[in-house]
């Protein structure tokens, strides 16, 4: 009898650590893995579902009210969600909440960027930011990894752009060339957010706008074509429209719900979300003329949460 229960414990004792290493397997294979789930066009939107985003820029809702934001994206037809890097939010609060996004066929983006980005002295902080989104990727399963990369860079801002306007344009394209070959190491796609006037300005020595250049370079855009009515967005994203469609790129119209000091035909803030979702209505007749139209970014989810 002691034989026999013995012979029975090593039996089980030999699934349970089969069962054990099958599972490590696995789990290395998958971590390990730096594929993207699904190709960008399934993820990002397409003829039949094009991108319906929003930007999360508070980082922390993801710990405190993880249910709140997807609940309004679902809500709201959201599906793909912009969300900052944060050093502060932990991996595991990452990967929790885009697993939950995708249970919704929500895709999140990892996003971050600022005016000095543009410029070559800020190298070593997008390095780092590229740096922790391989990290992530690598120690993450396919549910928990990001679907692509958001820039949100905008140099025009920074004091440099009034001053030296052609360095600071020479930089910013070394440092998109940078990301976007490590983008491309990792199999990810890359997009950024781009004002629809960019195109009054030129790559240095060339007549090539930069608004052009950058189309070309990155797997997508989002014009902030920040208007209030459909057709003064469509007059101002069609060129960028008609150029991506050029080369086969994808174009997201990006509007606006915050309060605006730059005036009130800026943004939606005034007019509410009814008036909003009837002008992106008539926007999307317009716009689908295009074969690069592939839907519309909301800025933002704090400030379009609370819309009248």
């Amino acid at each position: 009898m002691k034989t026999s229960n013995g012979l029975r414990f090593m039996l089980l004792m030999s699934c349970i650590i089969l069962c054990l290493n099958t599972a490590c397997s696995s789990r290395a294979a998958a971590v390990g893995s730096t594929e993207p789930v699904e190709s960008y066009a399934t993820i990002h939107g397409t003829l039949d579902h094009p991108v319906r985003a929003t930007w999360v820029w508070d980082t922390t809702q993801i710990q405190s009210n993880a249910q709140d934001v997807l609940k309004f994206a679902a809500a709201n037809n959201v599906n793909t969600i912009y969300l900052q890097m944060n050093r502060d939010v932990k991996i595991p609060e990452y990967q929790n909440f885009i697993r939950l996004a995708r249970a919704q066929n929500i895709a999140v983006d990892i996003m971050d960027g600022r005016a000095a980005w543009g410029l070559t002295e800020s190298r070593e902080q997008i390095a780092s930011f590229m740096d922790w989104i391989e990290d992530y990727q690598k120690q993450s399963f396919a549910n928990e990894k990001f679907a692509g990369i958001h820039l949100d860079i905008e140099p025009h801002v920074h004091p440099l752009w009034k001053t030296n306007q052609a360095s600071v344009i020479t930089q910013w394209q070394g440092n998109v060339d940078y990301i976007v070959e490590r983008a491309a190491r990792m199999k990810m796609p890359v997009a950024a957010d781009l004002p629809f006037w960019l195109d009054n300005y030129k790559i240095p020595g060339t007549t090539t706008p930069v608004s052009s250049w950058m189309i070309r370079k990155f797997d997508s855009i989002t014009i902030m074509a920040y208007r209030d009515t459909a057709t003064a967005i469509y007059n101002v994203a069609k060129d960028e429209l008609i150029d991506a469609a050029s080369v086969g790129k994808k174009i997201s119209i990006a509007v606006e719900t915050k309060q605006s000091k730059e005036g009130e035909f800026i943004t939606f803030y005034e007019e509410g979300d009814a008036y909003m979702e009837a002008q992106l209505k008539l926007l999307e007749k317009m716009a689908s003329v295009h074969d690069s139209f592939n839907g519309f970014s909301i800025h933002e989810y704090s400030s379009w949460k609370t819309l009248r």
